[in-house]
């Protein structure tokens, strides 16, 4: 991708604006980190530390594929859910303090911005991916709805930031408190007896006495809610599982962030005397592409083969973060370049091509092309998620070479370029400034 004139003299523009509300970040992590930054080298690039973070999250994720390469839902031993949540909390301190290594070294720049974000968005799904693991959803719908839960609270935030031009960190935000939970959810499946069954039990089970039970039993009587539910899987509202609880509670902070998100586009605009209507139509590509995806994976009820159920969900769920990344990426470049908004990307074609090939059956008469047998519906979907991935690295590898030239900002060493355009360490252009 080749970024323009344009873009670049909207990138000479970019200023970084943060507003965080979070009273955990700013009594209780807050000092931590202050002090954090401090213990790391002044040769270390506030980017390198964000990968460094990543990194935990990558090891994470190879343990995962390590002992359960089919995600079917095998009990990891304790101590693997102990490191994930190590890893994770590892990450969030490293994405917390990036930030203030830059200033630190005074190397803020558009690209911190845009790698940070990147780099969330690739965390964003294996979270997911680990997280339903431990909640022991594994291949189930629960684990895709999750999925595009999660991935629209994260657009949501990042198309707030592109029309706001500032990054708001609520009371309650992912970055914080959701990342402490998953952590918790992580320590809890490692610690205690039952494993992952513990987030099968009913909650209301976990309030000591039966009188809520027999309560919600009687609830359920009355509302005739055990015959709906049971096809679920659930006894009626007394019998309602931890993880799908979970789910409800995540799906309401979803939409709490959205409502959030909007009410501040409409304050900005107001402000500056902009539409606040017309920024809603940037939720349209992350609908369509969602949509797109989820028709994939209908194609199991329908004849085609199946994903969801399948050891074929978790290359495709690698496959969906991937092509999110992207799209969201270009988001985020072109809120610090300050450039149309993007409303389409190259994978959303490849999507609807696998979306057209796995329900093919039932739209055209006929079997499906690619995906035909169960052993190329493998290839094809694992091919889909390694096309994305090289797809997500040849963006961010141009994107960050162009940017860091125009800047004269390296990316993971701290270095910039002098009068004469040479890369040399930050403090040989301090030194020649001065003489």
């Amino acid at each position: 991708m080749r970024i323009t004139k344009a873009q670049l003299k909207g990138l000479d523009q970019y200023k970084y604006s943060g507003i965080d509300k979070s009273v955990v970040s700013r009594y209780a992590l807050g000092p931590f980190w202050t002090w954090l930054v401090t213990i790391m080298p002044r040769n270390l690039a506030p980017n390198s530390i964000t990968f460094l973070g990543l990194c935990f999250v990558f090891a994470n994720v190879g343990t995962l594929f390590y002992l359960d390469p089919t995600y079917s839902g095998k009990e990891l031993p304790s101590l693997v859910y102990l490191s994930w949540a190590i890893g994770l909390f590892a990450y969030q301190s490293m994405d917390a303090i990036d930030g203030k290594q830059a200033r630190r070294l005074n190397m803020g720049s558009a690209l911190g911005e845009m790698f940070d974000h990147g780099c969330d968005a690739i965390n964003t799904t294996l979270e997911t991916v680990l997280c339903c693991h431990a909640l022991g959803l594994n291949r189930s719908w629960w684990t895709v709805t999750s999925q595009a839960a999660t991935m629209c609270n994260f657009y949501a935030s990042t198309w707030e930031e592109y029309h706001t031009g500032t990054l708001y960190l609520s009371a309650f935000s992912g970055p914080v408190e959701g990342i402490l939970m998953v952590v918790a959810i992580y320590a809890v499946t490692a610690i205690h007896p039952l494993g992952q069954a513990f987030w099968s039990q009913p909650i209301f089970s976990l309030i000591p006495g039966h009188y809520v039970m027999n309560f919600l039993g009687q609830v359920d009587k009355v509302l005739g809610l055990k015959s709906v539910l049971a096809g679920r899987g659930w006894a009626g509202l007394e019998g309602l599982p931890i993880n799908v609880a979970f789910m409800m509670f995540g799906g309401a902070g979803t939409i709490g962030n959205i409502v959030n998100s909007y009410y501040n586009v409409i304050a900005s605009h107001k402000k500056s005397g902009k539409a606040i209507y017309t920024p809603l139509l940037g939720y349209v590509p992350f609908l369509a592409h969602t949509g797109i995806l989820v028709l994939w994976l209908q194609g199991e009820l329908r004849g085609g083969v199946g994903i969801v159920h399948d050891a074929r969900l978790l290359p495709f769920m690698l496959y969906w973060g991937m092509a999110f990344s992207y799209q969201v990426s270009q988001l985020i470049l072109a809120h610090v370049t300050k450039s149309p908004f993007p409303y389409w990307n190259g994978m959303m074609v490849y999507s609807i091509f696998g979306a057209l090939d796995a329900n093919s059956q039932w739209l055209f008469n006929r079997g499906p092309l690619v995906q035909s047998t169960p052993v190329a519906a493998n290839v094809f979907v694992w091919m889909s998620f390694l096309l994305a991935l090289f797809n997500y690295i040849r963006f961010a590898r141009e994107v960050i070479w162009q940017i860091c030239e125009h800047t004269g900002v390296a990316c993971f060493t701290v270095r910039r370029k002098n009068a004469q355009g040479q890369w040399v360490e930050k403090d040989e252009v301090k030194n020649l400034k001065a003489a």
